[in-house]
């Protein structure tokens, strides 16, 4: 987080030179606090408007009811908020700024195709990311990765058009330097914020998927739910990259994710499901 922090007042400090105006840093900064603000707030009520997700009922949705409470209950966590998207692809995510004010949610296809104990098995890695506050962290760094990407995005466009400090413009072996290391270190802030975000979803989900193995005491349920979704490739109908790293299996398809190469993995949202089953069953 301090990381991404420092990449914000960096380029915020390089475009209020580069103009020659230093409000533009202290905007950046402003408008960063106010995003994360924001982000904390209204976050759950975002990703389920985007998601298409409705509350489900007791009654209908009866195994994705129970099993949710009978962990929430096992893991000691306030019974968060249970929702259900109708999409035929496997999938469930968890979402909310903490565990008094979180949301589960699964598809209708996650609940056809998975029996209870593989049910058990993905709705556990879900609250396990409650209970690790993962859920926060997803969100606030979904928030600044998009404020770095919109200051790059703005920046370059200002150079296609001319924009800059006249001094900047005019020469100066500094101002040249300057404004050399500023275009690439701009250019390649999304990227490294993209990374570290992609970076910290994995690494998160390695933890939540053995936090959900403790809590059910049985690790091949979601060994065999892993596998049952990774076998759908369609993806969902609503698939959306901003949110993609919340749920627990890539909402583009699993054939998104391609091979295992270093390239796939280091620009995937989720870890490969072999390498997640494979940990999950080791003894």
């Amino acid at each position: 987080m301090s990381v991404f922090f420092v990449i914000i007042i960096f380029l915020g400090w390089f475009l209020s030179r580069y103009y020659g105006n230093p409000v533009i840093l202290y905007g950046f900064f402003i408008f960063s606090v106010v995003m994360n603000i924001a982000s904390y707030w209204w976050s759950d009520k975002i990703v389920l408007k985007m998601s298409g997700a409705k509350p489900a009922n007791r009654e209908e949705f009866f195994d994705l009811y129970t099993v949710t409470e009978n962990l929430s209950i096992t893991a000691g966590l306030p019974l968060p908020k249970i929702y259900v998207i109708e999409d035929s692809a496997p999938n469930a995510f968890a979402t909310g700024r903490n565990k008094e004010h979180a949301v589960v949610c699964a598809t209708t296809g996650l609940l056809r195709i998975l029996n209870r104990s593989e049910l058990e098995g993905v709705i556990a890695p879900e609250l396990s990311h409650i209970g690790n506050r993962d859920i926060l962290l997803s969100t606030v760094v979904v928030v600044l990765v998009g404020f770095i990407t919109l200051l790059a995005d703005f920046f370059t466009r200002s150079l296609f058009w001319g924009g800059g400090n006249r001094e900047h413009r005019a020469g100066g072996q500094l101002g040249a330097i300057l404004m050399i290391v500023g275009v690439i270190l701009t250019i390649l802030s999304p990227i490294i914020a993209t990374l570290m975000q992609l970076a910290i979803s994995r690494k998160r989900e390695f933890l939540a998927d053995a936090s959900g193995a403790l809590l059910t005491r049985y690790p091949d349920g979601l060994a065999s739910a892993l596998q049952k979704i990774s076998q759908y490739a369609r993806p969902m109908a609503k698939a959306n990259h901003a949110t993609a790293h919340l749920f627990i299996a890539n909402p583009f398809g699993h054939k998104a994710n391609g091979g295992v190469s270093f390239f796939t993995k280091i620009f995937s949202t989720h870890p490969p499901v072999e390498e997640r089953v494979k940990a999950l069953l080791e003894r």
